[in-house]
């Protein structure tokens, strides 16, 4: 299996890309460490793992509070012994304004998770994987960064910053033999995307215009699934990656296509 052995922390665990991430890396062998603020969605998602054989660990955690962000570091390190991996893929949003009508302390707040909250839990599991000889990290961003679509404002250009504190952390972690990786993820399909599909559909819409709208520009004509998305993240995670440092892995189904 991919990462029989590990152990996997994912903070950001909600109904969408997180949970799939960790339900994966426990079929895939992991043992997974899932960290978000909603502690009752986290162990339904545990349970989950736990019935199908797996093993998961939840402990709520708020990646806007460096105190809580070593809380999760050391709950994995008492429960498994030691922590092989992170992927940081907690976000927040904002509203969807244009950037004449930006609140710039929303924007504040929306850096603060996004890519401060990074940086918190990149902190607190730096001592377990020094210890460890080392490690890897992913850090979950978006298109929208380098492909930018309206009202994401603020969220792209936290998960832009996301993106160089990604290469920062490649090359002051790698002496220690962790590596840091970036993946910029496109359309995600997913219960959000499937869900904003059913909004646009109740409002009068054909379900096969939307999702032809969102289609006609990704190569392989699809709306990539959720969990072959996840893949593409748990891969850098994974001892198949263990070449790979301070790089950028674009997972949109041919959408954007890095030069």
């Amino acid at each position: 299996m991919l990462l029989e052995g590990k152990v996997i922390i994912v903070s950001g665990v909600g109904p969408g890309m997180g949970q799939s991430m960790a339900r994966l890396a426990a079929v895939e062998g992991a043992k997974v460490v899932l960290g978000a603020r909603n502690k009752d969605y986290l162990e339904e998602v545990a349970a989950d793992i736990r019935d199908k054989g797996g093993q998961a660990l939840t402990q709520k955690c708020d990646v806007g509070d460096a105190s809580q962000c070593q809380s999760l570091a050391a709950a994995a390190v008492k429960a498994f012994g030691t922590i092989d991996g992170l992927i940081n893929s907690a976000y927040m949003h904002g509203a969807w304004n244009s950037v004449e009508a930006a609140d710039v302390d929303e924007w504040r707040a929306i850096y603060d998770i996004n890519c401060l909250g990074a940086l918190r839990m990149a902190q607190a599991v730096l001592p377990a994987m020094k210890q460890a000889g080392g490690g890897a990290i992913v850090n979950v961003s978006t298109q929208a960064s380098v492909k930018p679509f309206p009202g994401e404002g603020g969220y792209a250009t936290a998960k832009g910053g996301l993106t160089t504190l990604s290469r920062q952390m490649a090359k002051d972690f790698g002496r220690y033999g962790i590596r840091v990786n970036t993946t910029r993820m496109g359309w995600i399909g997913g219960a959000p995307v499937w869900g904003w599909i059913d909004r646009e559909v109740a409002g009068g819409r054909k379900r096969e215009e939307v999702v032809g709208g969102v289609t006609s520009d990704i190569s392989l004509g699809v709306i990539p699934p959720e969990d072959d998305c996840a893949r593409g993240v748990l891969f850098l995670v994974s001892d198949y990656s263990k070449a790979v440092s301070g790089a950028v892995l674009d997972i949109n189904g041919g959408q954007y296509m890095a030069p």
